[in-house]
């Protein structure tokens, strides 16, 4: 199954130029740690680490 989901994003458009990046993010609530991650352009990926 791995493969055809790669290969399906390999067959999008500008999908080699995507990256996965994952952020640590601190609840205000709780003070826990909870994980986000997005599909990014590889160009934007500073900015999706620079938000908060």
């Amino acid at each position: 199954m791995a493969k055809k989901a790669v290969a399906t994003f390999s067959a999008k458009a500008g999908a080699k130029s995507m990256v996965k990046c994952i952020r640590m993010d601190r609840s205000a609530k709780t003070g826990a740690y909870a994980f986000k991650e997005e599909l990014v352009e590889a160009n934007k990926a500073k900015d999706f680490f620079n938000k908060k």
